[in-house]
């Protein structure tokens, strides 16, 4: 039996953004032979800079700076990695051989000689995380996040709070409050203590559908998703927006977690085995729970897995450090060691803003260095949720099956930057979504079933493109890449309320049409006339760039900005896109309304806010 298909209202637009005629006052979409990517051939574009040389070596700063042995501010890029002057005489350096592996050359540290006496150096970090086995009939206070409460003077013994909560087949995905007791599956949903919904638990979305939205050859990968929210649970009033986003408590992978618990020397045994967390205050691993002590019972493998980032953040010292008290081969402590002090402050600098660095690299890089597991859990970051915003009108989206299931939709394109082996190493979220999504490919290929969860839960962060959007009023929908997601759930309750006063146009921006525009012909009826597609990079060598287009419909832009409750959206990456609009943007002012440059800043800085100008950028 075939799955049922999601039931989208078509639209009747009798004046939906259809051509204007000569006499109207309303501009639309237009052509011109100078904003035509087969007209125009630019030439490439200069890489730009953020930062400006000032300095080559000691000598140059010293003269910028004065008195050698002047110290700068001790944070700058995170953890105190601002460069450190000091002087140099009556210290003696030795020649300290380097780790000789691939995992430490990909660091691509440049240490030279060492000095034989550091300074500045950290002390080693208190370790606040404590695992200890369970001993067969001893009592412990139930915990209290997630069904688990400290406060409370009832006990339980350790058999029944572990049957309580360990790992089964049957899972109940449903949200509930903190005062109940549910069993969950730890391999594919988070413990109840991780809440980053608090007072409700994360909800295990069941995968409808999924698929790839750009095609083979696309420079990124981007999948679709619809997820069956039906029996999500309504509270406080808070539903679902167009335009708004969910939170995604993504795991982190299991073969990468597995290989931690290798390098940590964690026995197979141990690794799924119920022990006693016990922490000495703050939020972990509970995201965002209270900051106070904790105490519950979790396994190893649900702590690396749910709670712990351990692949996206750059290393701290108090990391270093960490390894360098464990590591047992003299030359790695000392290059570790060299790292956290004020002498190391350079490389360390250099370290943090190089090459995208992984614990397991660390342990690689330093393999005699094997921390105890709690105590590197106190130093690792928490694994926090991603969001994603929505890509459909949560409200109209239904499966017709036992009345009407509720799907919402996402887009998420795979974030990758190269690893210390030559492969790819895709982001925490988008890898968690692409191994989803390939898992249910594969399966519908072979005409199986198979259900997929995703743990989410609604955006707790309000979405300014949710925020500001009003059913009143022209709007310019400007985007790039899967920024352009959240547009497509604008245009369908436009297209669907549509009268001539309130006018929806798209500009998206896109490498090659062919190989990755984004949700090509589902954005409703009349799409041709309300979204301009322009590419950057053509098969003929021909293209531009998304803000040269608001260049060429500077008519229509100065129209919609200017009109009652009229609204212009920004949605991509900051880098290039993001800018490149805004520039455009004020070029359009400074052009239609005879502004210079400063007062047309400020023009859009006005209408921001007044929230007609939104830019969500990251």
């Amino acid at each position: 039996m075939s799955r049922p298909a999601a039931i989208r209202t078509t639209t009747t637009s009798h004046c939906i953004p259809a051509e204007p005629s000569p006499r109207s006052s309303v501009p639309s979409l237009t052509y011109s032979s100078s904003s035509s990517a087969d007209e125009i051939e630019e030439p490439p574009r200069r890489r730009r800079a953020s930062t400006k040389l000032i300095s080559q070596n000691a000598a140059d700063v010293q003269r910028l700076i004065g008195e050698p042995g002047t110290k700068l501010i001790e944070k700058c890029c995170g953890g105190g990695c601002c460069m450190a002057i000091t002087k140099s005489d009556g210290l003696t350096f030795e020649r300290v051989p380097l780790p000789d592996n691939d995992a430490y050359r990909a660091l691509q540290l440049n240490i030279g000689p060492i000095p034989t006496t550091l300074s500045g150096v950290p002390e080693l970090p208190p370790k606040t995380v404590h695992l200890e086995q369970i001993k067969k009939g001893t009592t412990i206070a139930s915990p209290t996040d997630s069904a688990i409460s400290m406060g409370e003077t009832k006990e339980d013994t350790v058999e029944e709070f572990a049957k309580e909560n360990a790992s089964t087949d049957s899972i109940d995905f449903t949200p509930h409050p903190t005062s109940e007791h549910h069993e969950i599956d730890t391999t594919i949903h988070p413990p109840n203590f991780v809440q980053p919904h608090p007072p409700y638990n994360v909800y295990s979305a069941k995968v409808f559908s999924a698929r790839e939205l750009t095609r083979p050859g696309a420079e990124k990968r981007t999948f679709h998703f619809d997820l069956d929210v039906t029996d999500y649970p309504e509270e406080l009033g808070v539903d679902f927006k167009v335009g708004g986003a969910i939170g995604v408590s993504a795991p982190n992978e299991a073969s990468v977690v597995d290989e931690l618990l290798d390098l940590l020397l964690v026995p197979r045994y141990l690794r799924d085995r119920d022990v006693l967390l016990r922490t000495d205050g703050g939020r972990w691993p509970t995201v965002w729970g209270d900051e106070k002590p904790r105490e519950l019972v979790t396994t190893r493998r649900a702590l690396l897995t749910w709670c712990s980032d351990i692949q996206s953040y750059p290393p701290t010292k108090p990391l270093l450090r960490l390894l360098a008290e464990y590591a047992t081969d003299p030359n790695e402590k000392k290059v570790l060691m060299f790292l956290c002090s004020g002498e190391g402050q350079g490389v360390f600098c250099d370290f943090r803003t190089g090459p995208h660095v992984t614990m397991n690299q660390l342990l690689y890089a330093f393999p005699s260095s094997k921390p105890p597991l709690d105590h590197l859990l106190a130093n690792l970051s928490p694994l926090m949720p991603r969001f994603y915003s929505m890509s459909n009108d949560p409200h109209e989206s239904c499966v017709p099956a036992a009345g009407c299931s509720r799907l919402i939709e996402i887009a998420v394109t795979v974030h990758e930057t190269p690893n210390w082996r030559g492969g790819p190493r895709t982001g925490v979220g988008s890898g968690f979504f692409e191994r989803q999504a390939r898992k249910y490919i594969e399966a519908e290929a072979k005409g199986e079933k198979i259900d997929l969860r995703i743990p989410m839960f609604k955006g707790l962060m309000a979405n300014p493109l949710a925020r500001e959007f009003v059913s009143d009023g022209p709007m310019l929908l400007i985007g790039a890449g899967v920024g352009v997601a959240p547009f497509r759930g604008f245009v369908q309750r436009r297209l669907r309320n549509a009268n001539c006063a309130n006018k929806v146009w798209v500009l998206q921006g896109v490498r090659d049409s062919l190989l990755d525009e984004l949700y090509s012909g589902e954005w409703g009826v009349h799409e041709s006339e309300v979204k301009k597609v322009v590419q950057s990079r053509k098969n003929s060598g021909k293209g531009k760039y998304v803000q040269d287009e608001v260049k060429a419909q500077a008519d229509l832009v100065w129209f919609i900005i200017n009109s009652l409750d009229g609204r212009v959206f920004v949605c991509g990456s900051s880098k290039g896109m993001g800018e490149g609009v805004e520039e455009a943007l004020v070029d359009v002012a400074m052009r239609k309304g005879n502004l210079g440059r400063e007062e047309a800043h400020k023009f859009w800085k006005l209408k921001g806010e007044a929230g007609q100008y939104i830019a969500e950028t990251w």
